[in-house]
């Protein structure tokens, strides 16, 4: 489980077959092998530390719901360890359970801040909500404008600057997990018709 606030944006040393390597000095420091992390927003587990560097293994079914197969010697990917219990949340419960990726329609700089407008996916539109939560690249953000086929959040100066969404541009694929609350209450509410 993570909140979605980025701890550190590491750098991608290596990705080869279902393995992939990130060089980040925090999460190497205070973590150990088989804890999981969460990659722009995909839940991974630490098979290797080495020095600065850590591995992961990214499966098949991982790979054709994120983005993370686009990735490649030295892009940025976003990184926040495991919440433990006692962890403040400083953003909203995330699984790192990535429901599929999306595109970047555009980035407007609204005064202090930036906002971004993203295409809307079909199969989790019915979980989107203005002011409602969602994880974009493993952030969690709220949506501040939701219409029919895409939405928006804003972003303040902190996030663009600590985060890679300061390398978005027009047409980036990006990771999304809407709100799991969301999701169980669709369930339950299925289960009872």
């Amino acid at each position: 489980m993570f909140s979605g606030i980025v701890q550190e944006v590491g750098k991608v040393v290596k990705m080869e077959g279902e393995s992939l390597t990130i060089e980040s000095d925090f999460i190497c420091k205070n973590s150990q092998v088989s804890e999981s992390i969460c990659v722009s927003g995909a839940c991974l587990t630490i098979t290797n530390i080495k020095d600065n560097k850590f591995s992961v293994n990214v499966v098949k079914e991982t790979l054709s719901r994120t983005n993370l197969g686009n990735l490649n010697t030295n892009s940025k990917v976003n990184l926040e360890s495991s919440l433990r219990l006692g962890d403040k949340i400083g953003g909203h419960m995330v699984q790192g359970h990535v429901d599929c990726a999306t595109k970047v329609i555009s980035i407007d700089k609204d005064s202090g801040s930036w906002i971004v407008n993203f295409e809307k996916p079909t199969n989790i539109s019915s979980y989107f909500v203005e002011k409602g939560f969602i994880a974009i690249d493993g952030v969690s953000l709220t949506v501040t404008n939701n219409e029919s086929d895409n939405f928006a959040v804003s972003i303040i100066p902190y996030t663009w600057e600590h985060t890679i969404f300061s390398g978005y541009q027009s047409g980036s694929i990006v990771n999304l997990e809407a709100d799991m609350t969301a999701k169980y209450i669709e369930n339950f509410m299925s289960l009872k018709k």
